[in-house]
């Protein structure tokens, strides 16, 4: 009787965890991004934007909310790094795509990145959040103009979003994180990883 009312409260009580992965080139914000974060969502103050160095391999940042677990994988974006990023794809309930949305000329670098990323069986299914990074910047384009100049044919197959965002002041990132959760609960990808864990536990 105990272990089926135990049972019963896990199921209840405790919170789904989602991993989700941060990907984009090199000095979108992704790791600006994940330090703001942390300081909007938990009791740690992140590391202010001019300590910040490029990363190298993983950022891993936790964040705790009312209904659910978040355990972002920030992945470093210059070349040479993000053959690694296929490493992380198997497990992931989601992806966000940071672009600086204040430097057009680097666009149609982030666009054959994303569109390889889309390309990934290993993906098939994960909701994608694209943010317009550096709305604090005046030369930011807007998600419209984004949208238009990303031209992304294949979200027409996934669930996606584009969002205003600024990783320096916070702009859109509540609302990033709720959309992204809200998705994540009732996407297929997560039935499917959900029945994937419970198959081969440990």
């Amino acid at each position: 009787m105990f272990s089926l009312f135990y049972g019963l409260w896990k199921y209840m009580f405790s919170k789904k965890e989602f991993h989700v992965l941060v990907l984009g080139i090199e000095k979108s914000g992704k790791t600006t991004l994940l330090e703001k974060l942390k300081s909007l969502y938990s009791n740690l103050e992140g590391l202010p934007p001019d300590r910040i160095v490029p990363t190298v391999g993983l950022n891993v940042g936790r964040v705790e909310l009312p209904n659910a677990k978040l355990v972002f994988w920030d992945l470093g974006g210059q070349p040479g790094l993000r053959s690694i990023w296929e490493k992380y794809y198997e497990e992931a309930h989601a992806v966000v795509f940071v672009i600086d949305a204040s430097c057009p000329s680097r666009f149609e670098d982030s666009k054959s990145a994303l569109e390889k990323v889309l390309r990934n069986d290993d993906l098939q299914g994960a909701p994608l959040l694209i943010l317009a990074n550096k709305q604090d910047l005046p030369e930011a384009v807007s998600t419209e103009e984004l949208a238009l100049y990303l031209d992304m044919k294949k979200l027409d197959e996934r669930v996606s979003m584009y969002e205003a965002v600024s990783a320096y002041d916070g702009l859109g990132i509540r609302e990033s994180v709720e959309w992204l959760v809200e998705v994540m609960e009732r996407s297929k990808r997560t039935e499917m990883l959900s029945a994937r864990a419970v198959a081969t536990p440990g």
